[in-house]
């Protein structure tokens, strides 16, 4: 079975305020967490983006004391360094770093070529909520396009909670979060504009949060005795319609996933390793027996009174259940909340709409509201998988290939999910373990995937945890 630790926090801004605040107000001078900003900043571009010659970008307020600091350590790696700065700095620990730097400070109106010149973004950070200044608008406009990007904490332009852009933020290659990762970096375009995130450690104690990322997962040994029932029985209803290739997929995708035995209910096409069941009323009786684990109804389901009945018959059983596609749009949220199962929802941002309405510029604040209100696990597909449980626990995937987007995709995560359920893992923790192991597998497969080489590749991710 997989394990899945606990993954780093995910904060708000005004959270990583409060713990700087809290930092300062145990012994640790404003000045000295800038110091520490600065240095983690120098070695994570350093190790990421080496140029010759760098270009930082500094605001008025603390995010520009973090850039001249940047700028003190990339000059001392031996890096040429220009300075240009939107204003003078306001804030004290700022103007002592700014003071540190005995180069020109030039102005926006001075910027030069940029060929081969590392830009850091050092203008606002997570503190600004409100529109661009007008010079810092048109400073980033005339730097579009060039690169590569660093952001010291967050693009500018970004609402580090909501992610929305104030204009039109630089495009980051590397994004380094100083404390913890923020909202903003993993939803809208703030998880478009953040390239690569590094968290990089200040020795703040960062606050109890209910929001983390999803961590790396571990594999178990399984026991010398084990036996295909130890292992779990899932049980995938699929479609009476002559396709059925989705609950094919979703079925291998659960064997894959370790499942010990997987029996597919429906017309789907033989599938080897699976045992098919064409008539339901046999197919049924797994909702009773005490060595079903878990069942999984949605992938190539029909509109129909056929799929009614498995939905009905499925929330008043025990076993965890995974509602994908079609079995979600015949519920409403009603019905769930009163289900007997634990459930787990994987729906789209178009499924999500469906049921729950409108998602908002906040997806971070929809989706708990949504696992309250149905009573189950939603996992709610995208870039940016967002999980949250009706206890109001959060984890958010980072960890996915934009070659995921194709067609049965979205089956081979839910066979993954419900054959991680099947074995014994809580429906939290194994619909955000799938999501990574979703992602990997996206990324050994690379361009030109289909969702069968999902499948095939997950006994090689499974191999590496």
């Amino acid at each position: 079975m997989l394990m899945l630790p606990a993954g780093p926090p995910l904060l708000t801004p005004d959270e990583m305020r409060g713990a700087e605040a809290a930092a300062i107000a145990a012994g640790t001078p404003a000045l000295v967490l800038m110091e520490r900003a600065a240095a983690a900043g120098t070695a994570a571009i350093m190790a990421f983006a080496p140029r010759g010659r760098a270009l930082v970008l500094c605001g008025p307020g603390n995010n520009g004391g973090d850039g001249y600091g940047v700028a003190l350590g990339l000059r001392a790696r031996g890096v040429s360094v220009d300075v240009i700065a939107l204003a003078p700095p306001a804030t004290e620990p700022a103007q002592t770093m700014a003071a540190r730097w005995d180069g020109p400070v030039l102005g926006p109106e001075t910027l030069a070529d940029t060929h081969d010149t590392l830009i850091v973004d050092a203008l606002f950070g997570t503190g600004l909520g409100r529109p661009l200044p007008p010079a810092a608008e048109a400073l980033l406009a005339a730097l579009q396009g060039s690169g590569p990007v660093v952001a010291l904490d967050i693009a500018s332009g970004i609402d580090a909670l909501t992610g929305e852009a104030h204009g039109q933020p630089l495009a980051a290659d590397l994004t380094i979060a100083f404390g913890a990762a923020k909202h903003g970096h993993v939803q809208g375009a703030g998880a478009r504009t953040r390239g690569r995130l590094v968290v990089a450690d200040i020795g703040a104690a960062l606050p109890d949060v209910p929001i983390h990322l999803v961590s790396r997962p571990l594999r178990g040994v399984p026991a010398p005795d084990t036996h295909k029932f130890a292992r779990g029985q899932l049980l995938v209803v699929g479609s009476h319609l002559a396709t059925g290739g989705a609950a094919a997929l979703a079925a291998s995708a659960a064997l894959r996933s370790g499942a010990g035995v997987v029996t597919l209910a429906g017309d789907a096409a033989t599938l080897p390793n699976a045992i098919m069941r064409r008539d339901d009323a046999a197919a049924r009786t797994l909702l009773d027996d005490r060595r079903t684990t878990a069942l999984l109804l949605g992938p190539g389901l029909a509109e129909d009174g056929r799929s009614r009945d498995w939905l009905n018959r499925a929330l008043a059983a025990s076993p965890p259940v995974v509602l994908d596609a079609m079995a979600r749009r015949l519920a409403d949220p009603a019905m769930l909340a009163a289900a007997r199962a634990p459930m787990v929802l994987t729906p789209h941002e178009g499924e999500f709409r469906a049921l729950f309405g409108d998602i908002g510029p906040n997806r971070i604040a929809a989706v708990p509201a949504a696992a309250s209100l149905a009573s189950a696990v939603v996992l709610l597909k995208g870039p940016e998988t967002i999980i949250a449980a009706p206890d109001g626990r959060m984890l958010v995937n980072t960890h996915a290939s934009p070659h995921l987007a194709t067609a049965g995709s979205g089956d081979v995560l839910a066979g993954i999910i419900a054959g991680l359920i099947a074995q014994g893992m809580d429906p939290f923790r194994a619909a955000a373990a799938a999501a990574w192991l979703h992602g990997e597998a996206g990324f050994l497969c690379g361009p030109g995937l289909i969702a069968d080489d999902l499948v095939a590749a997950l006994p090689s991710v499974l191999a590496s945890l």
